[in-house]
């Protein structure tokens, strides 16, 4: 089977300098960092893409959650765009060639994102996740259920480790995302080295 995905989503709580230090120290493994930094107007997270080109990550791997007009401006990879976000078919005209990914919580919501020309869909939480105290987690029947039945890309997400990885992968996603496994581990180069041998990307 060939390597899946690794998304590392920033947590909204580290300092920027921090989520770039450890950015650059990882992104050999990574393939995508998505910033999702609610509390940033839009010219506060353009200095924080600055501050990870600067440190050599490729604009290739950035997504940024929900402004668009950064992401265009910036040439990143594309946006991540939530339930309150504009349509992805919106976002697809006004900014053609820029990648697009929705956060979806049904098979109706995926099979929307898809019709709207969305390039992949994140779908969770798949597990028990303190970010979700208090809601019941999806779980992979309803994950694998997504995979089977929407022609889009699912990067699972939510309670994923590199102990439970291998259920999410045989649900048929593209590949998973991670915040604090690996944001707020102890040691982020080895955590990301343990999801990376999960994700079949080490041998």
């Amino acid at each position: 089977m060939s390597a899946q995905e690794l998304h590392i989503i920033s947590t909204g709580k580290q300092h920027m300098e921090q989520f770039v230090e450890i950015a650059s120290e990882i992104q050999d493994d990574v393939d995508f960092f998505h910033l999702r930094e609610k509390q940033m107007n839009a010219s506060e997270l353009y200095r924080a893409v600055t501050l990870l080109q600067d440190q050599k990550i490729p604009l290739s791997k950035l997504i940024i959650n929900d402004r668009a007009d950064v992401a265009w401006t910036k040439q990143a990879f594309g946006v991540h765009l939530a339930f309150r976000s504009l349509d992805a078919a919106v976002v697809r005209r006004a900014f053609p060639g820029l990648g697009v990914g929705c956060s979806v919580h049904s098979m109706e919501e995926a099979k929307v994102a898809c019709r709207q020309g969305a390039d992949y869909a994140m779908y969770g939480h798949i597990f028990e996740t303190d970010s979700k105290r208090g809601l019941s987690p999806k779980g992979v029947e309803e994950l694998q259920a997504i995979t089977s039945n929407v022609s889009l890309p699912i990067i699972a997400i939510g309670g994923i480790t590199p102990l439970n990885c291998q259920s999410v992968l045989e649900a048929g996603v593209r590949g998973i995302a991670v915040m604090s496994g690996i944001l707020e581990a102890k040691n982020p180069m080895e955590a990301v080295k343990e999801y990376s041998k999960s994700l079949g990307k080490v041998r």
